[in-house]
Order: structure tokens, then sequence, then C-alpha cells
């Protein structure tokens, strides 16, 4: 093994699953270090509001980031800005490779989240940030007065939307389905702004434009009529896909849509090797569930490593007797 500081908890991402996992881990006294690769908070931090975790009544997600890095670091967590591209591991510790030097763990958490899932269609690579938008927080400021479409049902979508209506002209959220998926408090609010329109059964065919986008074309999965719609922004809100390019590496199992397979105590098939938020299969991606997923991944570390607190000893084993060893 090479010469390398060595860390008991090393986690990689630092949206809300992986800022829990650090802040759950150090207090156990693991000797813990968080990798991000751009700034904390993952897609937490490109809510423009956040009114659904519980405690707060309402916060922009950058600054929920914030909060929540600064207390994990008050806590005596090292949060590094560097990509890890490379992990193995060797004997019972996994060698991490990252951008600026080497690091031993004796356990990971990966906690990288997602990125944004692209619809595939023609001109979209083109006009990638010509028009063509992925973050309506940090793009949206820029069509002020304009005409924008927002395409997606999700609550991610309608939160755009509903963030977009404050800057722009007109807002069009395009849906190919005839209704959505957002939670209802969503809807209602959604809903009742005038300048929002809900294009249903649609679906984006072609985005085209010379400079910048300039329309659409849609088509209507019932009717198969084409139409097309004049926008200066499009912001595309379609989920995402999960990065799992370390765990591959491990040879650590994925489901069929590529999100890895955990157990109820976010382990992998890969011993020391745990996983929370939007990379593992759960299907809930919100902030409480990543947050309830990495503080359960550095429970099951730290117990893993022999560092539960003496006083919570025996309940650590409950958690672990009561069939999530072998349940998945």
């Amino acid at each position: 093994m090479p010469s390398a500081p060595l860390y008991d908890v090393s986690v990689i991402g630092a949206g809300p699953a992986g800022l829990a996992a650090a802040l759950y881990a150090v207090r156990r006294k693991a000797k813990t270090i968080v990798f991000e690769t751009e700034a904390v908070g993952g897609q937490m931090a490109k809510a423009h509001v956040v009114e659904n975790y519980p405690g707060i009544v309402r916060i922009s997600g950058t600054d929920l980031a914030e909060v929540m890095r600064k207390q994990v670091e008050l806590h005596g967590v090292e949060v590094r800005f560097e990509r890890v591209y490379d992990i193995k591991k060797v004997d019972r510790e996994f060698l991490l490779k990252a951008e600026r030097g080497e690091y031993r763990s004796k356990a990971v958490i990966l906690a990288t989240g997602a990125a944004a899932r692209k619809l595939g269609v023609k001109g979209e690579e083109k006009l990638a940030g010509r028009g063509v938008s992925y973050c309506a927080l940090c793009d949206g400021p820029l069509f002020k007065g304009k005409v924008v479409g927002v395409v997606g049902g999700s609550d991610s979508a309608v939160k755009d939307a509903i963030f977009l209506s404050s800057l722009a002209k007109k807002v069009y959220l395009i849906h190919r389905r005839d209704q959505l998926r957002a939670e209802a408090y969503l809807q209602d609010e959604l809903f009742e702004l005038p300048n929002v329109e809900v294009l249903w059964n649609k679906v984006v065919r072609t985005i085209t434009g010379k400079e910048r986008l300039e329309k659409v074309k849609l088509r209507d999965v019932k009717t198969s009529e084409d139409i097309e719609l004049q926008l200066d922004g499009l912001f595309i809100e379609v989920g995402g896909i999960p990065t799992v390019a370390l765990a591959k590496k491990l040879g650590v199992e994925l489901d069929e849509r590529g999100y890895v397979r955990v157990d109820k105590a976010q382990r992998t098939n890969v011993e020391g090797f745990f996983a929370a938020g939007d990379v593992t299969d759960f299907p809930l991606k919100q902030i409480a569930t990543a947050v309830g997923q990495g503080a359960t991944a550095a429970y099951a570390a730290c117990t893993y490593l022999g560092l539960e607190a003496t006083e919570s000893r025996a309940s650590s084993k409950q958690f672990l007797l009561r069939g999530i060893s072998s349940g998945r």
C-alpha cells in the first residue's frame, strides 16, 4: 500500500447524503474526509427554495448546503475540492487516487448523486449554454422578461417553472403525460400562476436556432401532431443519470437502471463500500431521504470499523441483526 494519508471514512460527494454521512461518521470519532468536484450541495444547491426539509420553513438550496458544510467542518471533517478519479481495494483498505494525491481509507461512502439527464434530441448539444440549460437557478436570471420552457413533470421541474415565472414573461411547462408527478402542494402553486401554461402530452422533437435557441418542435404523444414553439430558453429537468464510474471500478452491483444496489444499511456487495443518496436505487429522491441514507451509511460504516459509541453498542448490534445484513 503506497504511503498516503489514512482515513477511517472517505465520503465521495458533498451533497446532502455525503454531508450527513460525514457528520455522523465524525461524531463517532471516525477520521473523516469528504471529496467534492464542484460546489457543495449537489442537486440541492440548484434549488432556488427548499420548503419541505423538516425543521426549516424556507431556505435556498445554496444556503442549506453552506450550513451543512459549516456544520461538518466545525466537527473536524476535512472537505477537499478535488476529483477522485480512481479507486482500488487492497486487502482491507481502499486506495483513492485524486487530482492532488492519493488517499487510503478503511471504509468509503459513495454519495456522488446523479448528473442531469439529457433529452437526446437534435440541436440539444449544439445549443447547450446558448438557450438550453439544465439549471434554472444558475441561468434563470439571464431570461428576465423572456419566453421560456421547462421540460418535465417532477417536483424539480415544477419548482423550476415556479421560480422562472418570477423572472420570465411566459413559462411553458412541457410534460409528456396528462398529469404531473410533482407533489400536490407544488401543483396548486403552479396552477395559480398567470404566466405559466402547461402543455400536456407533449415531447420535444427538435431544438433549433442559429447562434442561440429560437424554437422547439413538439409532438403530441396522443395525436402525433407536431407544433412549433418560439422560445428564448429551454430548461430540461427530466431526472438524472447516476454517477457510478467509481462504483464500476470496484465491481459494485448496479440495478437495471444503473443505480447502486444497497441493503437497508446502505451497504453494497463490496465489503466496506457504502452508498447513499441519489446514486442509489432508493426510489424517492429528496433531501430528507438523502440525509437519512447518509446517516445510515455512516452508522453502518462505523459499526463495520468497530467505532460505535460505547453507550450505543447494544443498539448497534440490534441494528445489524434486524435482517439488515441479509436483506436487499
